[in-house]
């Protein structure tokens, strides 16, 4: 429909409908750097601050403690198990999700919504409730000699059950958005689902592969309020970096907390930067694959497939 002239020709030659004065820019921009100030940078220069508050002697020593260092164990034990069993289903439910129809694929999306929704101690206390001493398989874990609360396996199954949708909700839009063409094609030249699987599928998802696999990693190792009800505060045995630091906190050391909380603070940060890096690598990619031009003599990216 036709815009009336008066309407076309005030408007017809001007773009500030759809732009804003400078000054709202810079308002916004500032108010957006005040928060990150205020609520990120300043807490954490405060942590590494308060960290070396004591001397480089003292910090070392915080590090070096024996029941920092099998918190550090436990935290890095813990991830390690959890993390690749949210790969492996994070794949295999995105896989799912995305290219077939089934009943019970909305119960699904709901399942793997369910952490983010779920306060972290409410999920310890359904792990207690239900592996607990008078839990539901209490009696029977006690029968048969198994400790799964207040023991490591507490802790993983807490971690896995937080970390749940991370991988599952990078990989789902990714491979919803790409379709099954490519998959369809390479099993109409000849390659197995394995092969496709491996060939084209992965290399299509890598990257939001990868920045799931980092967002998880660093959610299970700063993971607090679902492994502080499964653990039992058991000091060197069930302790992972978070629950130590609270235990330094509380005993009223002034650095050593702040000591151990670096590490997780220089994990954040390395997550980050892994991350703007990831975005800038997968930006850069499909920048240079919208410039590509198929042309004689390329190469065929499913010839390895044909009979």
């Amino acid at each position: 429909m036709n815009l009336p002239r008066k309407l076309r020709e005030r408007f017809g030659k001007s773009d500030r409908g759809t732009q804003e004065p400078a000054w709202v820019k810079w308002l916004l921009i500032s108010i957006s750097m005040l928060f990150a100030v205020v609520f990120l940078f300043l807490p954490l220069i405060n942590v590494f601050a308060q960290a070396f508050s004591k001397g480089l002697g003292a910090y070392w020593h915080a590090l070096s403690d024996p029941d920092t260092r099998s918190a550090i164990r436990l935290t890095l034990i813990v991830a390690a198990v959890s993390v690749p069993l949210n790969v492996v289903f994070g794949i295999a439910a995105s896989w799912l999700i995305a290219k077939f129809e089934f009943r019970g694929k909305s119960l699904l999306l709901t399942f793997i919504d369910l952490p983010f929704s779920v306060s972290p101690v409410v999920s310890g206390l359904m792990l207690v409730l239900l592996f607990g001493m008078n839990g539901l398989l209490g009696p029977w874990l006690q029968a048969h000699d198994i400790k799964i609360v207040f023991a490591v396996p507490g802790l993983v199954l807490a971690t896995i059950f937080v970390t749940f949708p991370f991988v599952a909700r990078e990989l789902i839009p990714i491979m919803q958005a790409i379709g099954s063409e490519q998959e369809q094609a390479a099993l109409t030249l000849g390659a197995t689902g394995w092969q496709t699987f491996i060939h084209v599928t992965l290399p299509s998802v890598k990257w939001g592969l990868v920045y799931g696999v980092i967002l998880c990693n660093a959610r299970a190792m700063g993971e607090f309020g679902a492994v502080s009800v499964v653990s039992g505060h058991i000091t060197g045995q069930t302790d992972t970096l978070p629950l130590r630091i609270d235990k330094l906190y509380h005993e009223f050391d002034p650095a050593a907390p702040f000591a151990v909380a670096t590490l997780l603070a220089a994990l954040a940060l390395v997550t980050l930067g892994v991350k703007t890096f990831l975005e800038w690598k997968a930006e850069r990619e499909e920048k240079q694959g919208q410039q590509a031009t198929v042309h004689p003599g390329a190469v065929d990216p499913f010839s390895n497939y044909r009979r």
